[in-house]
């Protein structure tokens, strides 16, 4: 039974996707916490309601983002986790921190990665005009959403989109392609083979 921990900085949409999924499919794991860096982030209010426990580590508590980053870091592994999961975690993160989790810390990133790291991505493809957009889940790097990749979700750019329309698209796909990714991390199917990630086929047991 793996111990999954999420980091969310708002709704956590995604958090909920992977809850639900968690539960619903029986994996063989566990959300052992939700952590936030804000004390009013409505996901805390789901994940409380579903008998997970909840942890705030306010960043603005802190002077520098290192100071942070070690109290999250404590505060994560209270919880023994095998895996971090950031759903909308709104913070860079020093390459200490990153390197605590290497190969056990996923993200999800609103485009198709290498395309589009950082923020503002559905606009950022309307402008540069792809036809085709949509999300990634990577393992964490210390460059900014550069980690390797482990599945992409496209969706298909439409004559009139606006970059709400277009996100209100790629977040559907993401609800489904996260826990998906994470599954295949909680059955040990993931590996990393000089930067490249690698799904192994499922076991008959």
């Amino acid at each position: 039974m793996k111990n999954i921990v999420i980091l969310i900085s708002g709704r956590g949409s995604n958090m909920e996707a992977v809850v639900h999924a968690a539960r619903e499919e029986q994996w063989p794991a566990r959300i052992a916490a939700v952590i936030s860096n804000k004390a009013d982030a409505k996901g805390l209010e789901f994940a409380q309601s579903h008998g997970i426990p909840t942890a705030v580590v306010a960043n603005k508590e802190f002077a520098t983002r290192e100071a942070f980053d070690a109290a999250l870091q404590e505060t994560i592994d209270r919880f023994a986790p095998d895996l971090v999961v950031l759903a909308g975690f709104m913070r860079i993160l020093t390459p200490g921190f990153v390197a605590h989790y290497d190969g056990r810390m996923l993200n999800i990133h609103p485009s198709l990665l290498p395309l589009f790291p950082g923020l503002h991505t559905h606009q950022q493809a309307l402008d540069a005009g792809v036809a085709r957009h949509g999300a990634t889940v990577h393992f964490v790097t210390a460059e900014l959403d550069h980690g390797p990749a482990v599945l992409k979700a496209e969706v298909e750019v439409l004559p009139g989109d606006t970059a709400d329309t277009l996100a209100a698209r790629v977040l559907v796909q993401e609800h489904s392609l996260y826990p998906r990714a994470i599954r295949l991390f909680v059955e040990d199917r993931l590996s990393i083979d000089n930067g490249d990630v690698r799904i192994a086929e499922p076991t008959n047991n």
